[in-house]
């Protein structure tokens, strides 16, 4: 939509052509825009929605507004008709012929009913003619064209802010929702249903507010439109997508939890299998522990040995429940129940290693004892002095303790170290001539 030229005085001939050409290009170009609106899909679909909230409130002010625009073009088109009639009097215009055009063309000239403009509701201009009292309303070309193109820009962009919505949101919405029914069946097939697992209850509840959200959708488009900012482009935003994007993130969730679910059907047997041979190991475990917590309790003396506790019967009474489940096929109750006894049946196991370990400790000092014993006698005899009575008489002391029962280890260990002693003063000691032997540095015995 254009914009005539400003007032001034009168018009010659040539001003006055090319006046109406630029008139009669506009009023082309208005006309193109009008039916263009007309025809519009989202101005064809609002009329045949049942409206709610701010969309019935705005599609009421943009049908007056509408309504208005054809009057104001009506208008503008007599008008130029007019002063196109009285061009084509004559060849060479008259001065009160220009007089006459200058006024069509420059002046408040166009007169609209004020019935017409008064039904426009919601119109800047319904008030103050009713106000006043007016039966019509006086324009000049360039005010009219300026009202039009307000107009015009407000309906259009009402209607194409609606269209946007309905051309995005519905569809999506459907699809979103043929895939929750594909959802729906396969979550029914294992056992994935309402007050049964929690995600048969999401399950509900997007169908629920995805049924909301398109009936809202359809009835109130403008209330899910995001105006981008510092825009004044008609239909300029997006629509806003925050609800179907939070179901569509929750219909996923309800997707990867049936996945597991699907796992645990295919799997199920093995899983099953491994927890029996996990907690088996434990159990025998448990009581190798307490068998050598017997063995430790004869034959270490003076040493605190822990308490070995027996298996837990909570878990054979779970393992036996998540059997039962999958003899059912109750896959949706096996599922979470299998993740939590893995994680107890390995945390069983390793508490079980611990246990053995910790009543196994003091033989295995033992052990190492006498491990220790024998490696510094095999070394005295590399040097040849097995024979020497003083490491003879400390290396029988220790072994006797150590190899006696009870042993108490505390003392044992000091033996052992005295022998490690006596060992290393003779290692060290320097030899003398005599037979080759080592210097007595141990004084009288």
């Amino acid at each position: 939509m254009g914009v005539t030229g400003p007032p001034g005085p009168v018009m010659d001939r040539d001003e006055v052509d090319r006046a109406l050409a630029r008139l009669g290009a506009e009023h082309e170009a208005i006309e193109t825009s009008l039916l263009a609106l007309q025809d519009h899909a989202g101005r064809r679909l609002l009329e045949g929605a049942e409206l709610t909230g701010v969309t019935k409130e705005r599609w009421a002010s943009a049908e007056a507004s509408i309504t208005l625009l054809w009057a104001y073009f009506d208008a503008y088109t007599a008008t130029l008709r007019g002063a196109r009639e009285i061009r084509s009097r004559r060849r060479w215009s008259s001065r009160e012929d220009l007089m006459e055009l200058t006024e069509l063309l420059r002046g408040e000239s166009v007169t609209v009913a004020g019935s017409v403009v008064g039904s426009a509701v919601g119109t800047a201009e319904a008030p103050t003619l009713q106000g006043m009292g007016k039966l019509s309303q006086s324009f000049s070309l360039t005010t009219l064209v300026d009202r039009m193109n307000e107009l015009y820009a407000s309906s259009l962009d009402m209607v194409v802010t609606a269209d946007a919505v309905w051309s995005a949101l519905p569809a999506r919405i459907d699809l979103l929702a043929a895939e929750l029914q594909r959802t729906r069946r396969l979550a029914h097939s294992v056992g994935v249903r309402p007050g049964e697992h929690p995600a048969g209850d999401d399950l509900e509840r997007i169908t629920r507010t995805l049924t909301s959200l398109r009936e809202q959708v359809v009835s109130d488009p403008l209330a899910f439109w995001v105006r981008a900012q510092g825009s004044s482009a008609p239909g300029g935003g997006r629509p806003d997508t925050t609800v179907y994007d939070r179901e569509a993130r929750a219909l996923d969730d309800v997707r990867r939890e049936i996945d597991a679910v699907l796992t645990v059907r295919q799997d199920a047997e093995q899983r099953l299998m491994r927890l029996r041979d996990v907690l088996s190991r434990a159990d025998r475990t448990l009581a190798e522990a307490r068998a050598a917590r017997g063995e430790v309790l004869a034959k270490i003396a003076a040493t605190e040995v822990p308490v070995v506790s027996g298996p837990p019967t909570v878990l054979q009474e779970q393992l036996a429940a998540a059997a039962e489940y999958r003899r059912h096929a109750q896959w949706h109750r096996l599922s979470p129940l299998l993740e939590s006894l893995e994680q107890k049946a390995d945390d069983e196991l390793l508490r079980a290693r611990e246990s053995l370990t910790a009543v196994t400790q003091p033989l295995a000092v033992r052990a190492e004892l006498r491990g220790r014993l024998d490696a510094y006698k095999a070394k005295i005899a590399r040097h040849g002095l097995a024979e020497d009575p003083f490491l003879i008489e400390r290396y029988d002391a220790a072994r006797r303790m150590l190899w006696s029962a009870p042993c108490d280890l505390r003392v044992a260990e000091q033996a052992v170290l005295r022998y490690q002693q006596a060992a290393a003063e003779l290692l060290t000691a320097p030899r003398v001539p005599e037979q080759g032997g080592l210097e007595d540095r141990r004084g009288e015995q």
